[in-house]
């Protein structure tokens, strides 16, 4: 029965002689049309030996091979953020200045002097410029940067601490995403964990308690995903690094989410910063420059000089360090915060965040009627709230406007789920999200220029119905 489906089935090379796919070989290459004409004609065969009934002419394979292949689409696409969650881990985190992306597209369309220093002609250190603004923004000693937070976290305990203890209240043994727990990052790093207190309840006498000989420094998470509220107690960082001091231990402070000193970004609060946290006595304070920073994935270092040097010299440092996209984007981010100015009117998380609930129902009012009046569907405007995300300020919320989408949607999305499903596969795509029966477009997370894409990717699906 296989021989069969072979005989009918014409060769390859027939098919790549069609004069439809001259321009499609033209525009992506013979070897790769090649390879999807193989990938067509095994597809037929096999329903050739099942019984479908398929076309199987020249003509036709030459046609699917042209669709398929200008259908496509790269796995990694721009969305329209739709959640009103403005730090969406899913969606990529804090959407990066334009700064940052034309920083990025100068510095890698050709060579670039990433470890070589121009003025002395000799080899250089490929993070040494980001590293004097961030000393320069917090007024630290020293800094480094690696590839995300955890890895920061990882660094710190293996270079300063590994082989000994490290003490950390049992509230802050905290689990980040992607199921990873601060217990499985101490044992990588070869340092020893050491927990005190209770998970609501840690007191500056527990941490004293568990000093000894072993102790190489103490450690403080910031529960940044979540919060425990009651009945509790925890100590300050001036007790903690005073504490760790006055016993020759290192004061670690993972501050997580990356606000850089009170008010950066602004209207956000209840987060420990950079630069509050030197000033209290931390060595080395750690946090990430995709959240509140507004800046590229990354992990950023700021201390002290001495332990700084002891994190750089480590091998493992080589394995998780930053490359030149990074660099440059994360480089771009720092010179705008300088002037507070010009990061609320340049930083998209920054802007976001300040845009008046006004001009957001305003907004929402002119979607509405587009849905409405072109569309036909049944829109409203709904008050609501909206959340950072990322692992930040978990109760801090912010009033928000939405545009709300109900039943009855056009065949074949006839619910809300399915148009969000069809709305969430189309280009752009749209991530929203359903509350109540209804469809929520919050526009939180979206800029202005979003709004008319919004309606386009809307339109699509009318018109196609």
């Amino acid at each position: 029965m296989t021989s069969e489906p072979r005989r009918i089935l014409p060769p390859v090379h027939a098919v790549i002689d069609q004069k439809s796919l001259a321009d499609l070989i033209q525009a992506k290459g013979r070897d790769s049309v090649v390879q999807t004409v193989r990938e067509v004609i095994e597809e037929m065969r096999r329903s050739l030996v099942i019984g479908d009934d398929v076309e199987v002419s020249v003509e036709s394979i030459a046609r699917l091979v042209s669709t398929r292949i200008l259908t496509q689409r790269e796995s990694l696409r721009c969305v329209i953020n739709a959640t009103g969650i403005l730090l969406n881990t899913g969606l990529g985190r804090a959407p990066l200045a334009t700064d940052a992306a034309d920083a990025v597209h100068e510095i890698t369309r050709g060579y670039c002097n990433l470890e070589f220093d121009l003025e002395r002609g000799e080899r250089g250190h490929r993070t040494q410029g980001v590293e004097a603004l961030l000393n320069r923004l917090t007024g630290s000693e020293a800094s480094a940067v690696v590839n995300n937070n955890a890895a920061a976290t990882l660094i710190a305990l293996r270079a300063l601490a590994s082989g000994r203890e490290v003490i950390i209240s049992r509230g802050q043994l905290i689990e980040i995403g992607g199921s990873f727990r601060l217990p499985e990052i101490f044992e990588v790093s070869g340092s020893r964990l050491r927990e005190v207190g209770t998970t609501n309840k840690t007191r500056l006498e527990d941490y004293e308690r568990a000093i000894g000989p072993d102790t190489a420094a103490i450690l403080r998470v910031h529960p940044s995903n979540y919060r425990i509220v009651g009945f509790t107690e925890d100590v300050s960082i001036p007790a903690l690094a005073n504490l760790a001091h006055q016993h020759g231990l290192w004061m670690i402070d993972d501050i997580g989410s990356g606000a850089i000193a009170p008010g950066y970004p602004p209207l956000v609060r209840d987060e420990p910063t950079a630069v509050e946290g030197l000033e209290a006595g931390s060595d080395v304070i750690l946090f990430s420059g995709d959240k509140l920073l507004g800046g590229p994935q990354c992990g950023i270092l700021v201390g002290r000089s001495e332990p700084i040097a002891k994190i750089k010299k480590d091998p493992l440092m080589r394995a998780i360090r930053v490359d030149k996209m990074s660099i440059a984007a994360l480089e771009a981010t720092l010179r705008l915060l300088f002037d507070h100015s010009v990061a609320n009117a340049r930083l998209p998380l920054w802007k976001l965040l300040t845009t008046p609930v006004e001009v957001l129902r305003q907004r929402a009012e002119l979607i509405a009627k587009v849905f409405r009046d072109s569309f036909a569907l049944e829109a409203d405007v709904l008050e609501t709230t909206s959340f950072l995300g990322g692992g930040t300020t978990p109760t801090q919320s912010f009033p928000s406007v939405a545009v709300t989408l109900s039943s009855p949607f056009p065949s074949p999305w006839n619910t809300e789920a399915a148009f969000e499903r069809a709305l969430r596969r189309g280009d752009p795509a749209v991530v929203a999200r359903l509350h109540g029966g209804s469809l929520l477009f919050d526009l939180k997370a979206m800029t202005v220029e979003e709004d008319r894409l919004l309606e386009k990717a809307v339109g699509k699906l009318i018109v196609s119905h």
